[in-house]
């Protein structure tokens, strides 16, 4: 009984220990490096840590990389617009990859990203890459692009 207790305990203090927020699992990741940066100059940290849930289309280093530098850099200079790119990328709830369906979804921005599915996953354009990245307030999809609110 004891040994059964202590392997509860141990696995109870593992999932915990793994359970992270959105913010977190990006930056464990380790290829979300300037999302985490641009989040953290748009002041969006604390949302992102938030209950949720959230569904993120999350750009990867390599996503930022296609935005011109000049470009990229004012964009991080000017917190209102980055905050609205930023926010273009997040819909309200969990979406798993199995739920998604072309068409239209609102994002936390207000205007709405075009969802195909066509050969693939694409948001606006941009590729899904890898999907259903849990985290404990949501789910992480990686695309291949930065998309930009119209």
């Amino acid at each position: 009984m004891k040994k059964l207790f202590a392997i509860s305990a141990l696995s109870l203090l593992a999932l915990s220990a793994q359970a992270k927020d959105i913010v977190d699992t990006a930056v464990a990741a380790g290829s979300f490096k300037t999302l985490a940066t641009a989040l953290q100059a748009a002041g969006l940290v604390d949302t992102l840590k938030g209950p949720g849930p959230f569904t993120v289309f999350a750009p990867t280093d390599a996503a930022f990389a296609k935005v011109p530098k000049a470009d990229l850099d004012a964009l991080l200079k000017d917190k209102a617009k980055l905050s609205a790119v930023l926010t273009y990328h997040v819909v309200p709830g969990k979406v798993m990859a199995k739920d998604v369906k072309a068409g239209k979804v609102k994002t936390v921005q207000g205007s709405e990203l075009t969802i195909a599915t066509m050969g693939g996953v694409t948001v606006d354009g941009a590729k899904v890459t890898a999907t259903d990245i849990a985290a404990d307030n949501g789910v992480i999809h990686v695309i291949d692009s930065v998309v930009m609110p119209k």
